[in-house]
């Protein structure tokens, strides 16, 4: 695997979720873990259901599609529980995708609060998001790439700490732009 390969970051901004209705979802596209080339940027709805269909939007306009070779995203959701289906978002746009954690989800939780928002049918994304492997530093889910080749890609692109370079700017810059400056870990 070349040291340079261009893979795409997603991650959303701060929101409060009392109030907003949409949250910003920013992607920082880089070159290996060292090289930041692009930032895209697009919204997705608060606890809503667009979040495959923004990422695959944000994919297919972007001018690197061509040449990405994985797309990362921090968690499986976005805007709370905006679930995104991860084996259709690799499907259609024909790039792998490696969802990162840092903490075991605790997915009852997880169950309840979808029920609370009746968004009951979402529930099954989360076991389609298949099995959550862990390579020592990260936890992560796949869809068209190995678990193998997945750590692979997160030990080169994990330059700075043990979170991906694309998923740690993005999450850099989503915090700033939503409270007005960068907090916490992504």
């Amino acid at each position: 695997m070349k040291r340079e390969i261009r893979i795409l970051g997603f991650d959303d901004a701060s929101f409060d979720k009392f109030s907003d209705r949409e949250t910003l979802v920013i992607g920082c596209v880089f070159r290996g873990g060292l090289w930041l080339e692009g930032v895209l940027t697009d919204t997705v709805t608060v606890d809503g259901d667009d979040a495959t269909e923004t990422l695959l939007r944000m994919v297919s306009r972007s001018r690197f599609r061509s040449q990405l070779q994985a797309i990362m995203l921090d968690g499986i959701a976005l805007g709370g529980f905006n679930i995104v289906d991860i084996s259709a978002l690799a499907e259609k746009s024909g790039i792998p995708v490696i969802a990162v954690m840092r903490d075991q989800p605790d997915l009852g939780k997880m169950h309840r609060a979808l029920r609370k928002l009746g968004k009951e049918r979402l529930i099954p994304l989360l076991a389609k998001a298949g099995t959550i492997h862990n390579d020592g530093k990260v936890l992560f889910q796949v869809a068209s790439i190995s678990p193998e080749e997945a750590a692979r890609m997160l030990r080169m692109t994990a330059t700075r700490s043990d979170i991906p370079e694309p998923l740690r700017v993005a999450h850099l810059i989503g915090a700033g732009i939503g409270k007005g400056e960068s907090t916490g870990r992504a």
